[in-house]
């Protein structure tokens, strides 16, 4: 072949690479979850605006609805993207994720199994699929799927959901303590506070490492570290952080309630009801079934 066909070959082998559209290399998920938790929600808005066909751009502001807590607008770039890209398996993930907290835990978990199924790596599923198997109270399901997302290491994983699987297991070890025996008492019992601090190592002020600490001095006995009085330290900076993380308010309430404060009590788990009716630790709580503990019942 002469070096002019070799050319023209190679212009439009370049020419029909670039005319490929996005859908079908599916997106860098997990570099746009860290962008999502850095950029501004203007700058977001702006960028999806100016390019309404990136994926890129509609995942990300997508993500920052969410943390947001801006329901309707995550779920209509997310279905934006299923239009452009039926097989999106990160905006399939971002559906199953806001039926996970509008309580479809069912329909979420249909879902994530597909997704998991495709894509085994994908840890945001796994995530999500995680926090419905510990709401399910199924801990020991729930430590595995975020023992999968540690396993994959830092690198593969955005620092966020590595952080997040980093309280899973915490949190799963420690309510595998507390309905188990002598020996899982031990086992699981003694690495709770392990993970928090690896959790803190990553993300120090984010609602979720508060409120993982928080959790442990409410719930820890006291012979290995309980302390209701740091209970309600990390708390308070928990729903500081993220006035809508409905299961902070809830613990609170419960720590108010050990030190005896029946009035913060009664006020904080109204705050919960009126964030979530539906929430599960709330539900739990007023009910007095105490499925997820309640201190000194």
């Amino acid at each position: 072949m002469s070096i002019r066909i070799k050319g023209a070959v190679c212009i439009l082998a370049c020419a029909l690479f670039c005319c490929v559209p996005q859908v079908l290399f599916g997106l860098q998920w997990q570099i746009l979850h860290e962008q999502a938790d850095k950029i501004a929600p203007a700058e977001a808005l702006a960028s999806a605006q100016r390019s309404p066909k990136s994926l890129d751009s509609l995942y990300t502001l997508g993500l920052v609805y969410l943390n947001l807590y801006r329901t309707e607008d995550a779920e209509g770039m997310f279905k934006k993207i299923l239009q452009i890209s039926p097989s999106s398996f990160e905006a399939q993930w971002g559906i199953a994720e806001l039926l996970r907290r509008k309580h479809d835990l069912k329909g979420s978990q249909a879902m994530l199994k597909n997704i998991i199924k495709e894509e085994p790596g994908f840890s945001p599923a796994l995530i999500t699929l995680a926090y419905i198997r510990y709401t399910n109270k199924a801990y020991a399901e729930s430590l595995t799927l975020a023992e999968k997302v540690l396993s994959q290491g830092k690198g593969a994983v955005d620092t966020s959901n590595y952080t997040r699987a980093l309280l899973i297991v915490a949190g799963s070890k420690g309510m595998l303590a507390h309905y188990g025996g002598p020996l899982a008492k031990v086992t699981h019992g003694l690495g709770v506070l392990t993970y928090l601090k690896k959790a803190q190592d990553l993300q120090p002020d984010t609602a979720g490492v508060l409120f993982g600490f928080g959790g442990f001095y409410l719930l820890a006995p006291t012979i290995v570290g309980g302390n209701s009085d740091k209970a309600v330290e990390y708390l308070e900076k928990a729903i500081k952080a993220d006035p809508f993380f409905t299961d902070a308010y809830v613990r609170l309430a419960q720590a108010y309630k050990v030190k005896g404060d029946k009035e913060k009590y009664a006020f904080y788990l109204k705050k919960a009801k009126q964030i979530d009716p539906q929430n599960e630790l709330a539900i739990d709580v007023e009910s007095g079934k105490c499925d997820f503990i309640c201190v000194g019942k």
